[in-house]
């Protein structure tokens, strides 16, 4: 026998007495602490309310068939779930049609086979459980790949190009990119977290932004989408490193706020700067102020901007910012700036407790001006 599965919860949805008080009191002997109800309705009330790690179902209910009842058990749990039928026969017909069910049994059943049967499902790894895993870390993807731009914007005397390479868990890092009047304005974020929950606070952030983009002053602009989203992050405990910044076409000039994100990179003919900080994370510390930052792209200078997946392949962060500069000074454009820096992350150790982190970057570069005759 293995041990009392102690805390273990369980929902008999059964509408003979006898049989029900029987279920329970079998499965309370195992450890479970048993709730019971006579209808599927009841019983799917019971395990949206109490939650369940065992479900006994019966096919043949008052109100909903068994396998209904099944079938919208398994839109928001992942407890076993033995079905009981009182026609043996039935038991092949309903494992061919694979409606979710973990076991079924027939009665009149024994106390002894019930409990065996409860074993045997208890021993059997959740593969259901890494398939809803997976599922999520699709849909996660699939969110993240949706808030990215389609094209790159068309800037003239300017390159623009994004990438980003999620890791296999799926994070929260963006980037985005749209013009305003008189210049561009450029954003790469990292929601903290993995899979879905991540991937949705970005799509906040991402949205919240781009309802700021009017708004000509962008120091003011910065503060009012972090103040809205203030209460989101509160609530989830969860907090986003932000570069937000907008270019001023004509004159080259870059306003900038860097919200905790720290790898923001003015590369130009003799190096490399790394912007300062401006604040902590959006979220971390609530009421906070951002100091905004400015500089200037000369004729041939780049604004990086790379998230810190990249940091994973390196030592230190100053190894990691002059291994991003060297390959700006190589890159033919911006679009092969881009592919260089996620290729330096592709020396990334895996981390200890699961896969790496997104490496994303953005590349703003300012063309060279033509040369005299040319």
């Amino acid at each position: 026998m293995t041990p009392s599965p102690q805390g273990r919860r369980a929902v008999v949805i059964e509408d003979h007495d006898d049989i029900r008080n029987l279920l329970a009191q079998t499965i309370g002997m195992r450890g479970f602490a048993v709730t019971t109800a006579a209808t599927g309705r009841e019983g799917l009330e019971a395990v949206r309310r109490n939650g369940a790690d065992l479900i006994t179902l019966d096919l043949n209910l008052p109100d909903l068939d068994g396998m209904e009842v099944c079938r919208r058990v398994r839109e928001f749990s992942d407890a076993y779930l033995l079905m009981v039928t009182a026609r043996p026969g039935e038991i092949d017909r309903l494992e061919g049609l694979e409606i979710g069910a973990d076991d079924y049994i027939s009665k009149p059943f024994s106390p002894r086979e019930l409990q065996a049967r409860i074993e045997a499902m208890f021993r059997r790894p959740r593969a259901r459980a890494e398939q809803a895993d997976a599922e999520e870390l699709r849909r996660a993807a699939e969110v993240q790949r949706s808030l990215l731009p389609s094209a790159a914007p068309v800037v003239a005397g300017y390159d623009v190009a994004g990438a980003c390479r999620p890791s296999r868990s799926v994070g929260g890092d963006f980037f985005d990119w749209y013009a305003t009047e008189g210049g561009l304005q450029v954003s790469l974020a990292d929601a903290m977290g993995k899979g879905m929950g991540a991937a949705l606070i970005a799509a906040t952030v991402r949205a919240v932004l781009r309802s700021a983009a009017g708004q000509p002053d962008m120091e003011r602009a910065f503060r009012d989408t972090c103040r809205h989203l203030e209460n989101d992050l509160d609530h989830s405990g969860s907090f986003v490193t932000l570069f937000h910044a907008r270019l001023d076409t004509a004159r080259g000039v870059v306003d900038y706020v860097d919200a905790g994100h720290g790898l923001g990179l003015h590369v130009h003919a003799d190096g490399v700067a790394r912007l300062r900080p401006g604040g902590p994370p959006v979220g971390a510390v609530p009421g906070t102020s951002w100091t905004p930052g400015r500089f200037a792209l000369a004729p041939g200078d780049a604004l990086v901007v790379v998230s810190d997946g990249l940091l994973d392949a390196y030592e230190d962060v100053d190894e990691a910012v002059h291994a991003v500069a060297e390959a700006t000074s190589r890159g033919a454009d911006a679009r092969a700036v881009c592919a260089a820096v996620l290729d330096l992350a592709r020396g990334a150790a895996p981390a200890a407790d699961g896969p790496g982190d997104d490496v994303t970057a953005v590349v703003l570069r300012r063309l060279p001006e033509p040369r005299a005759g040319a």
